[in-house]
């Protein structure tokens, strides 16, 4: 395992983390723990959850295994957050946090899921740098982290704050380009850096002709090849994948193991190569699945990355029939109540993109 300083804190975190959002069998705890104990065995030692991630079962999950790491004496840094702005809130959360997860202590928590500055603004005047700071003072957690969704300028404004010791964010090899500004302000401050969706949510090796360009040898996988893309940002301290199985963790592993720095000359042809051919693919965290008209959004998004990796309306129209089981026609629901463009991640256009799908479906009849 590779090893990197997580900014000017002092420690050094596994160049592969483990994300706990996608179990594939999260109530099957003893499957779980294997998984996260043959992460830990192969040297990875940054494990992130969060308490919205399964309800509280991957929270549930983290903490039988931490106890196992114990028994173990394996060394290991817990990462969480929270949504709570409040001092008393958030104390009440972390008060759960820490008995799900067995530890006294968080190393790495995170203010969680900023997608607006104006988000930010509202916290701040609800007193969470404030708690922050006391939490820390106290013992209870580490280090003050934030995870955001912000882009472009604004992340690395929110970043040069100075309040933050470390930031997580989404970071792969087709949506680089609307967040490296952060990386300015990762050097300026000497921040820690965790980067989550490398695999782009599983879009990359769910479809491995169209990104077949990210391998830079020929026997090296698709997965490999997009980690390994990520591994040559020095900025980067770990990649973050959400692991669903046993055999993902070996795969990802493998592209540890076998990894060398990707030559700049390639970097270039692949930052070409992606900037000309994939713009606002939905990586499926599925934070719009709130339609108050009760449209699948997470589904169409899905189907309208089918349209963008493609080229072809027919594809869409395939994805939502064959895959997902739906009428395109539930797309006309869609009151424009902008609920869903308010809690996307990616600042998606998700209510044009619902009114071309239902347009498709029109033409087609």
């Amino acid at each position: 395992m590779l090893f990197r300083d997580y900014g000017k804190t002092g420690k050094k975190v596994s160049i592969l983390g483990f994300g706990g959002m996608r179990f594939k069998s999260v109530n099957d705890t003893g499957e779980c723990v294997a998984m996260m104990l043959d992460a830990a065995e192969a040297g990875v030692n940054y494990f992130d959850t969060a308490p919205g991630y399964m309800g509280t079962k991957s929270e549930h999950v983290f903490g039988e295994a931490f106890r196992e790491f114990k028994k173990r004496e394996i060394p290991f840094y817990s990462a969480t957050k929270t949504f709570k702005t409040d001092e008393s809130s958030i104390r009440q959360e972390l008060d759960a946090q820490l008995r799900r997860l067995h530890v006294d202590c968080i190393d790495f928590y995170h203010v969680w899921c900023l997608t607006t500055l104006e988000d930010w603004e509202a916290r701040k005047q609800s007193g969470v740098i404030d708690a922050f700071i006391k939490l820390k003072e106290e013992g209870l957690i580490r280090h003050i982290c934030v995870s955001s969704h912000l882009i472009g300028d604004q992340i690395k404004g929110l970043l040069l704050e100075g309040v933050f010791e470390g930031v997580l964010f989404g970071y792969s090899a087709y949506n680089f380009n609307i967040r490296e500004a952060a990386f300015d302000a990762i050097r300026k401050h000497r921040l820690g850096c965790v980067v989550m969706n490398p695999l782009g949510g599983g879009i990359i090796p769910q479809n491995t002709k169209v990104f077949d360009f990210i391998r830079t040898r020929d026997k090296e996988t698709v997965v490999e090849g997009a980690l390994r893309f990520i591994f040559s940002h020095d900025e980067i301290n770990t990649a973050l994948v959400g692991f669903g199985t046993r055999e993902e963790v070996a795969q990802a592993v493998k592209a540890v193991q076998g990894y060398r720095r990707i030559s700049p000359e390639e970097m270039t042809r692949m930052r070409d190569h992606i900037k000309e051919s994939f713009r606002g693919l939905c990586t499926g965290c599925r934070y719009c699945d709130e339609c108050p008209e009760g449209i699948p959004i997470p589904k169409f998004m899905d189907a309208y990355n089918h349209r963008l990796l493609y080229g072809k309306e027919q594809e869409l129209l395939d994805r939502l029939r064959w895959h997902w089981d739906i009428p395109a026609s539930i797309a006309d629901s869609c009151v424009e109540c902008e609920l869903c463009e308010k809690l996307c991640t990616q600042h998606l256009p998700i209510q044009r993109r619902l009114k071309e799908i239902a347009s498709a479906e029109k033409r087609k009849k």
